[in-house]
């Protein structure tokens, strides 16, 4: 695995370390290294392929791009990050990182090491589905996780949410903006008497009869051999960290409704002094809008811990971290 380094002014090949490794290039990677990268630094993006929305053919909810193709949105914004001099891609999964003298190492598949000052983990999570038969398969086209993203598009069709857990609950409660909806339990959930009285005002169907199947474009079909018709099912996934990186390197991480992702501070900023997390690793919920803002705020963090240093008592304030106001009084006399 070859990785081609950037040229200097005299056109010499360098090889200094990188300022700041991106380890994946999806959404939110691809937006740290477009700060860094138009900081003039010497930036490497290593990428496996796997974006999480990679099943879904649409993209909806970002602003400007709203209908885009998921795949059109990345490659374009890869294009554009490798229109900067300093930028290196590497198609290539990373499976270690180690802290080692002023930043860290960074182990290749193919046993080859790289090392940046600064290190950008946007790596991304795994969505674990239910186990019913054809589900699966319908993933990202007629099943979904996001109303935001693709409820508009069933245009107020039949919607069925499985449920998989409390969580689901959610899902119950807000699709009715978005069609008319049938809560299939299957044993997963049961609602409280509160709970039922919310269903039923928000006027959710509710079906006990275990899920055999799913068929068609989003049908449920009944452990009875009953059908229901559905424009498209919703599913709360469990979701799991797409890397170890960053229990590799000590990151603390946090318990979020779906499953765990890295804690970082309001900058992106890990529990581990140079190690910056931004994406669906670093956040509860997220999105492509999302994705990209979290790593326009871990690259810019990145590029000035570069500039001032890990020392966070030799900073000087920051726009991101304003004084604390005590009122609104107070914050409008300023």
């Amino acid at each position: 695995m070859h990785i081609s380094e950037p040229q200097g002014a005299d056109g010499a090949t360098t090889c200094a370390p990188f300022d700041a490794i991106i380890v994946g290039g999806s959404y939110a990677g691809l937006s740290a290294a477009t700060q860094l990268a138009r900081a003039r630094r010497r930036v490497l993006v290593i990428d496996g392929g796997q974006r999480r929305n990679r099943y879904a053919s649409h993209s909806h909810g970002f602003l400007t791009r709203d209908g885009s193709g998921t795949a059109a949105i990345a490659a374009e914004g890869k294009a554009q990050l490798l229109a900067y001099a300093t930028v290196t891609w590497l198609d290539g999964t990373a499976w270690q990182a180690v802290a080692s003298g002023d930043g860290f190492d960074v182990s290749l598949a193919d046993g080859s090491v790289v090392h940046g000052r600064r290190l950008v983990l946007a790596t991304g999570v795994i969505d674990e589905l239910p186990t019913v038969e054809g589900l699966a398969e319908r993933w990202g086209s007629s099943v979904f996780h996001c109303p935001y993203c693709h409820g508009y598009e069933l245009e107020q069709g039949a919607i069925g949410v499985l449920a998989t857990g409390p969580l689901s609950m959610h899902h119950a409660l807000m699709l009715p903006d978005w069609g008319t909806v049938t809560f299939f339990l299957n044993g997963a959930f049961e609602p409280d008497a509160a709970q039922l009285a919310q269903l039923d005002a928000r006027g959710v169907k509710l079906v006990r009869t275990p899920v055999a199947q799913i068929d068609g474009v989003a049908d449920v079909l009944m452990a009875d051999g009953s059908r229901h018709v559905m424009a498209g099912l919703f599913v709360a996934t469990r979701t799991r960290l797409a890397s170890s990186l960053a229990g590799d390197l000590g990151c603390l991480l946090e318990e979020g409704a779906m499953g765990p992702f890295v804690r970082t501070d309001e900058q992106k900023a890990s529990s581990v002094p140079g190690v910056f997390c931004c994406g669906d690793a670093g956040r509860m919920a997220g999105s492509v809008a999302f994705a990209v803002a979290d790593g326009a705020m871990a690259g810019i963090a990145a590029h000035r811990s570069l500039m001032l240093g890990l020392d966070q008592a030799a900073k000087p304030p920051s726009i991101f971290s304003p004084a604390p106001v005590t009122n609104a009084a107070s914050a409008l006399a300023r």
